[in-house]
């Protein structure tokens, strides 16, 4: 693999089932690096596998969950001016004026300015969106939320009669400490809104209805924290239930409901990989609010019935649709792209839909891509996945990179990037180890919660105990030892720069964290600081008090 090939690749992304349940929709976006612009082209296959055939319209075949239900009205989001902010805003006189005034946070989003413009949510006859009402009107909030969000943002009740939309309804500093995102509803006949999440005080995003109208929607418990742990949660009317809290090696990155409503299919992470799993309701208790695990004399009988669907050295990320007992996925590991698969829901097994950048892959060589267990300072076994040069020969010795992980709490699985791609790496020549060090969901809460106001502590020796490990394998040339990462990752090369007692030879940091204080002052994200162990005027904890960069010998990249 070389950067010009990776820019190569055709990026599959699933779009839907068409409306009569015969095809997959999907499109495929080439990078054209002359135009600097990417070329999208849209496609249909039969749901079971066949020819592809370029397609003109894919909407037209796709069934859009921002119509309502009657098909009389459509759901989008546009922006809405609500506060003053630059000097024409409050001196229409003064036309020219570049001056932007400020008395509050947030005055800017990363690399966005704040100018007094909330994206709304409206309702409006389908085809005159110019008719359309807001239905957060005057409101200082964004929906979708800033900066990812999306439609999937904001839904329709499947009776059509209200609107479920995520916000979070905090303005200036309080926005800025807190990441308790809600669930709105808003009665269209009386023109009212409800919280319906108001008793958690966490994210709660991505509401999704049943034909039943059971809603259920990804909920983390505290307030400030962007990492806890994400569960899976259902409301019947009866009452609501964790679906998932009752597993504490599950995080569950994204969900679909099946069909009938019965199920609900998901993705999370669990030990290096992205898996495919459903839940389904007792079926003596059907959908129910549970007493807590501890109170439980037969837990089994009782609790949501959770089961893994897939297994294997793959990232399963992202659900499509449903096609009888199959589900057709997006599947990626460490030498491949995003390409479509589907899946027996009861057996697991798995068969490929396209085959978008073949032709390319049969040009390069695999790299070997390795589970290794390490064990940690403190006595733990780590994950460590080490990937491997094509054509590798066990008698040579290669050059080899530690990666450090971004997040910090995000997990280190069979993802394929087009930023920092292990194939690419290991493709020059280089063995790469990329360890799940601490801070990662899919070993368990514990496991991923040990890096909060601790960046530098353990994690950093997990980090030398992988590079460690693999270095006693003859292969592994120890004078050519490197080090690489990027945002909590660049932090971990700045830090092991300062640390690491002669172990590396260069280091590659990109958009990491280089002084606290210094972040401390440009951040708008205060939220964020609580992870690292800032508090909210400024004291720092005593693993951040020390800048051991200017202990580094080695040139930093």
């Amino acid at each position: 693999m070389t950067p010009e090939l990776l820019w190569k690749l055709g990026r599959v992304t699933g779009l839907g089932i068409s409306k009569d349940g015969k095809y997959v929709v999907y499109s495929v976006n080439t990078p054209d690096l002359e135009a600097n612009k990417g070329s999208r082209k849209s496609y249909i296959m039969p749901v079971n596998g066949g020819t592809a055939v370029q397609i003109n319209n894919p909407d037209s075949l796709l069934n859009d969950k921002n119509v309502s239900p009657d098909g009389k009205y459509v759901l989008s989001n546009k922006e809405v001016k609500i506060n003053k902010v630059s000097g024409k805003d409050f001196y229409p006189e003064l036309a020219k004026s570049n001056v932007q005034i400020y008395d509050n946070l947030n005055d800017r989003h990363w690399d966005t300015w704040e100018d007094g413009n909330f994206d709304h949510v409206f309702i409006s006859p389908v085809g005159k969106k110019e008719e359309g009402k807001d239905i957060m009107p005057d409101e200082p909030y964004d929906c979708p939320q800033k900066p990812f969000g999306g439609d999937e943002d904001y839904t329709w009740r499947p009776d059509g009669k209200a609107v479920v939309y995520v916000t979070k309804k905090k303005y200036g500093k309080e926005y800025a400490v807190s990441t308790n995102t809600d669930l709105y509803e808003y009665d269209i006949e009386k023109g009212t809104t409800k919280n319906l999440s108001e008793d958690n005080k966490g994210y709660d995003l991505n509401p999704s209805f049943n034909q039943q109208g059971q809603l259920a929607w990804l909920q983390m418990k505290r307030d400030g924290y962007e990492s806890d742990k994400q569960d899976l949660v259902a409301s019947t009317g009866k009452g609501t239930v964790n679906l998932t809290g009752y597993r504490d090696d599950i995080h569950v990155e994204g969900f679909r409901w099946s069909d009938d409503g019965k199920k609900i299919f998901f993705w999370a992470p669990i030990n290096g990989t992205l898996q495919l799993f459903e839940v389904s309701s007792n079926a003596d208790s059907g959908w129910t609010v549970y007493p807590p695990l501890s109170a439980l004399k037969n837990a089994s009988e009782k609790l949501p019935v959770i089961k893994q669907i897939t297994k294997g050295d793959f990232d399963i990320t992202g659900i499509v649709g449903q096609s009888g007992n199959k589900l057709i996925v997006s599947r990626t590991d460490m030498n491949h792209a995003a390409e479509l698969f589907t899946v027996d829901i009861d057996k697991g097994d798995m068969a490929r839909l396209t085959y978008v950048n073949d032709a390319i892959y049969k040009t390069i060589g695999v790299c070997k891509t390795e589970r290794r267990w390490v064990t940690t300072t403190d006595n733990k076994k780590m994950l460590v996945w080490v990937i491997y040069p094509p054509d590798f020969d066990p008698t040579k010795k290669y050059p080899t990179l530690l990666y450090c992980q971004g997040g910090p709490q995000s997990a280190l699985t069979q993802f394929y990037s087009f930023r920092w791609n292990f194939q690419l790496m290991a493709s020059q020549g280089y063995i790469v180890v990329a360890p799940n060090r601490r801070g990662m969901p899919g070993h368990g809460t514990q496991w991923n919660e040990e890096i909060s106001k601790d960046h530098g502590g353990q994690a950093m020796k997990d980090y030398l105990s992988a590079i460690d490990d693999v270095s006693k394998e003859k292969f592994v040339d120890k004078d050519r030892l490197g080090c690489v990462g990027a945002s909590y990752g660049g932090y971990s090369v700045y830090m092991l720069a300062g640390i690491h007692n002669n172990r590396f030879k260069s280091f590659i940091a990109h958009d990491g964290i280089f002084d606290m204080r210094s972040m401390y002052g440009t951040t708008e994200e205060m939220w964020l600081l609580t992870g690292i162990g800032v508090d909210l005027i400024g004291t720092r904890k005593t693993q951040q008090r020390k800048n051991h960069i200017i202990n580094s010998t080695r040139s930093i990249m």
